[in-house]
């Protein structure tokens, strides 16, 4: 296994949990550049052969991460072969929306909601590792719409304002285990903050390489605004 130091991203084992989109694509590249050792995971066999082909060096699982038992099965992989993880980062999402409060209908909640449950599934999964390793973190990709709602985006809003208050839970657990065991905390769960994703992608990447800069307590329960000022 490589050795771990407590500072920095390099050799770090970091999962990119529904990484096949172009921030995760973005984000994989950053990683691997770092220094870090990536897995990215979705899926779609071929888009997560296309996303590890722009990030040389990154591992590979084909999972469906809305399954208890493949995410289960996931965990167990990834330990036999590569060890724990050190970084997770969930992105499985996707936009549905729009016609006020009527137009917020109940298909486009049941695909908004993958997200929501593919984040508490690798959450739970990986949960010892973070807390277990030197330098763990978790971190969403969310949206600026939880501070600032709209009826055509009530959906996706309300989505993504459970998946932050999981997040939140997740740094509670972080810092109260740290408390329990009279230590420093040495995992922190994050939340960026966008607008639009578009024309971001090298922000968010470098946001996620960023979060092993300091140390966990300067992270743990933040959440970030990227692109604020566009």
């Amino acid at each position: 296994m490589t050795d771990r130091t407590d500072e920095g991203v390099n050799g770090r084992l970091v999962l990119f949990a529904g990484g096949t989109s172009a921030v995760g694509r973005a984000s994989a590249r950053a990683l691997v550049d770092a220094g870090a050792r990536v897995m990215i995971v979705g899926s779609d066999a071929e888009r997560v052969a296309a996303a590890a082909a722009e990030a040389p060096g990154a591992f590979t699982e084909v999972c469906d991460l809305t399954d208890p038992d493949a995410v289960t099965a996931l965990r167990d992989r990834v330990h036999a072969a590569h060890g724990s993880v050190d970084g997770l980062f969930p992105l499985v999402g996707g936009w549905r929306g729009g016609g006020g409060l009527a137009g917020q209908n109940d298909d486009d909640l049941a695909f908004l909601m993958r997200s929501f449950t593919a984040l508490r599934l690798v959450t739970r999964a990986f949960d010892a590792d973070l807390r277990s390793s030197p330098a763990g973190r978790l971190a969403i990709v969310s949206s600026t719409a939880v501070a600032r709602p709209l009826a055509g985006g009530a959906n996706y809003a309300a989505v993504k304002a459970a998946s932050e208050a999981w997040v939140r839970a997740v740094a509670q657990g972080y810092a109260k285990a740290a408390r329990d065991d009279a230590r420093e905390v040495s995992s922190a769960a994050v939340i960026l903050r966008v607008r639009s994703l578009e024309g971001l992608e090298s922000a968010v990447a470098s946001a996620f390489v960023a979060l092993w800069d300091d140390a966990a307590d300067a992270w743990n329960d933040v959440v970030i605004e990227i692109g604020a000022g566009g």
